[in-house]
């Protein structure tokens, strides 16, 4: 069914759009002018006028180029059914989901005929309703039949015959093997496989297709992820065969900045290095207190050429993937770990960004060579630091000299710089994996934030804004790191929960990234600091790749780039291409009408990008239930860090790990779930568990193959202010309503 138009003479106004857009879902700028019926002396103004709404948050800019509002979903919409979830209801996700970040859940009613469930990986066209807890309600209209489904599993034996238990915890159904179609695999495997169609009742029967590794293989933990989420990881022969061929340049029509004390500082298990700083007082009198900055990054562009077989496979990959055990290159290794990594005391190709900031961290002006480096030091962030500190002194006296001097004084310039613009710095745990000689969880351990590490992100974002800048100047397309204002109705949320913790976020007022900043700053020393900076992260839209640029939000910056890690994302390849065309560097630039293809770029490399967020974080959390599966039984100190109508997710203080109580075990009462004050109230005793309570919790499940944690609440609690006290009580005159039956939800 086509798109209907509105009248050609309907007006050109904000209301105007956002009716079109609610009415079609997202669509492309041509798509809406043909809509509202503009004449192509409006295109100009229809420009205008969605970069307008983008502003004030009522548009959504979603893969580079459409618009939505909110990304919403339409009434009637083509499903493919996921699986059961823990509660056994199934779920579902759109073919076609535009919106920003991961589509909303889908729960889908029992069919009307009282037939058989859809099967994962089955398509539906389903009427949805929104749900008032989020999400949606669906209602088959139409089965479609059966999706490509692959299955990732575990084999094993069971009376004799093959089995697969799916590494998707969300799929609560096992898979039978015949004998024909074991494949050579054994138990304890991990396989994938292809779903065969259902011919009979029972278990469905699949086919074995490739043994991936054993469950007790070290770093078999990684390949689930890896597999689950089709990361490449094998190079063709064609570009390993390039790769060798690659032949170093020489100094000949570069700068040679080989005498300058360059240094990389990276984490001290890094193996490849694709960044080296150095900086210097200005010797510019009318520059009193500034300094001259220079970030040298690897010349990828002059290896990787547009076309070749080695750019189409990094183009595929997109970007690295890194997991706790493994890194998945984007480029083989004779490039990532050798050729393109700017090792100690070896020369290197390198494009570099020569700055100039005044006292405050201004930017007073840059501009970009081609030069040769050889980098005098490899400092992990613990030496620099050191350095700075006064208490490493193994390093030579002239990177002593320069990193205790004017490199960290660049950086308090560029650190005052950036709290000037109010950026958005938010505060979060991370933690990492400690692995034994033999590949065993030797233990998990919580990242510390030096100011070294804020140190190299200044410098990287200088040289990011600065390549951005570069190309704009010349007119050259440019793959945007683009961060778009929050979503009103996530705003709206925060705004809410923030409410009962007394702390207001005024309505109608134009939100900036130093209104979040502001915000953190009050909680910061909080029993409830850390679900405040997790909420006003979720609060945030996604970060994408574009060549529209409409600024970084989150950054408070008009225009960003990624130029600095050409290694490990495709993005920054770009970049440096551009540069190279725009500047007349040599070899391996682009010209202007290379930007044509920018915007399907941009939407692959946002795609691949979540795809590697999704397994890292993935790889992470199964990581993190193998370290406790051994320890079924124990307990552990955590916070409350999610509440829904199923039940509460704590995290754990010591690891991170975070696993669910489910709210079938939190006692015989029944709970409502108030979505605005993240809290689960008893409707019989007043009992809360809230966002943020102190609780003490013991292991009651653990599923390194499914990733599961499953959690129980053990005695007494504190709540989010430190109060003590399990129960609460109920305030008099409240009516409690039960929450509405909803499909075959318990």
């Amino acid at each position: 069914m086509g798109r209907s138009r509105t009248s050609p003479t309907a007006p050109l106004d904000p209301d105007s759009v956002v009716r079109f857009l609610s009415a079609h879902g997202p669509s492309d700028r041509r798509a809406i002018a043909r809509g509202l019926g503009a004449r192509d002396a409006q295109r100009s103004e229809l420009r205008m006028l969605l970069r307008s709404l983008v502003a004030d948050g009522r548009v959504t800019l979603v893969k580079g180029r459409r618009y939505s509002v909110g990304g919403a979903l339409k009434p009637v919409q083509v499903l493919e059914i996921v699986g059961p979830d823990t509660d056994g209801e199934l779920l579902a996700k759109p073919t076609d989901w535009d919106g920003p970040g991961d589509p909303p859940p889908i729960y889908v009613a029992p069919p009307r005929d009282e037939g058989p469930a859809p099967a994962p990986g089955e398509r539906i066209l389903a009427k949805l309703r929104e749900d008032p807890d989020g999400g949606y309600d669906a209602f088959i209209l139409r089965r479609l039949g059966a999706g490509p489904a692959e299955v990732l599993g575990i084999f094993r034996l069971a009376d004799g015959k093959g089995r697969i238990d799916p590494t998707d915890r969300r799929a609560k159904t096992s898979f039978m093997v015949d004998v024909a179609h074991i494949k050579g695999a054994k138990p304890g495997d991990l396989v994938r496989a292809v779903a065969l169609p259902r011919r009979s009742a029972g278990l469905p029967t699949a086919r074995i297709v490739e043994r991936i590794g054993h469950l007790d293989d070290p770093g078999v933990v990684s390949l689930i992820a890896i597999h689950a989420h089709g990361i490449p990881t094998v190079f063709s022969d064609p570009v390993l065969e390039e790769t060798r061929a690659a032949i170093p340049p020489t100094v000949v029509g570069r700068e040679d900045l080989r005498g300058e004390t360059l240094v990389t500082i990276d984490g001290e298990d890094a193996r490849d290095f694709d960044d080296a700083v150095w900086a210097e007082p200005d010797s510019d009198p009318h520059n009193a207190g500034g300094f001259h900055l220079v970030v040298a990054i690897a010349d990828v562009a002059y290896y990787v050429r547009s076309g070749a077989p080695l750019d189409r496979s990094a183009y595929e990959r997109g970007n690295s993937v890194y997991m706790p055990d493994r890194v998945v290159p984007m480029l083989p290794e004779r490039l990532s770990n050798d050729l393109c990594s700017l090792r100690p005391d070896e020369d290197r190709p390198v494009l570099a960004a020569h700055m100039w900031i005044d006292a405050h961290g201004n930017m007073r002006r840059h501009h970009f060579v081609r030069a040769m480096i050889r980098s005098q030091a490899r400092l992990t962030y613990e030496q620099a630091q050191a350095i700075h500190d006064g208490s490493h002194t193994a390093a030579e006296p002239p990177v002593t000299a320069m990193v205790r001097g004017p490199l960290y004084g660049a950086f308090a310039a560029l650190s005052e710089a950036r709290e000037k613009r109010g950026t958005l710095d938010l505060d979060l745990p991370e933690y990492t994996v400690v692995f034994g000689a033999g590949g065993e969880i030797d233990r998990i351990a919580r990242r510390n934030r030096l100011a070294s590490h804020r140190l190299i992100e200044e410098f990287m974002i200088l040289a990011n804004v600065a390549a951005a800048e570069t190309l704009e100047k010349h007119r050259f397309p440019c793959m945007y790191r683009v961060h778009d204002r929050p979503d009103e109705a996530k705003v709206e949320a925060l705004r809410q929960y923030l409410d009962t913790l007394g702390i207001k976020l005024a309505k109608g007022q134009v939100l900036r990234s130093a209104t979040f900043a502001n915000i953190l700053e009050r909680v910061k020393d909080m029993p409830f600091a850390t679900e405040v900076n997790e909420l006003v992260l979720r609060t945030q839209s996604q970060a994408i790749y574009s060549p529209e640029n409409i600024g970084h939000f989150g950054l408070a910056l008009r225009r960003y780039a990624h130029f600095t890690s050409p290694i490990r994302r495709y993005s920054d390849l770009l970049v440096h291409r551009a540069l190279i065309g725009a500047l007349d560097l040599g070899d391996g630039g682009i010209d202007r009408a290379a930007g044509e293809s920018f915007v399907r770029a941009g939407e692959h490399i946002s795609g691949t990008e979540r795809r590697a967020v999704a397994a890292e974080r993935e790889a992470m959390e199964r990581y993190l239930t193998l370290f406790l599966a051994d320890k079924v039984g124990a307990r552990f100190a955590g916070r409350v860090s999610g509440v829904t109508r199923f039940g509460l997710f704590v995290a754990l203080d010591e690891i991170g790990a975070q696993g669910l109580i489910p709210v079938s075990t939190l006692g015989t009462e029944r709970f409502r779930h108030d979505e605005r004050r993240h809290v689960l109230e008893g409707l019989r005793t007043g009992t809360l568990y809230r966002l943020g309570q102190r609780v003490e919790v013991v292991v009651r499940e653990a599923s390194p193959v499914t990733g599961g944690l499953v959690l129980g609440l053990v005695g007494r609690h504190e709540s989010a202010d430190g109060a003590s006290g399990q129960m609460v009580p109920r305030q008099k005159g409240r009516s409690f309503r039960p929450p509405p039956r909803r499909g075959r939800r318990r």
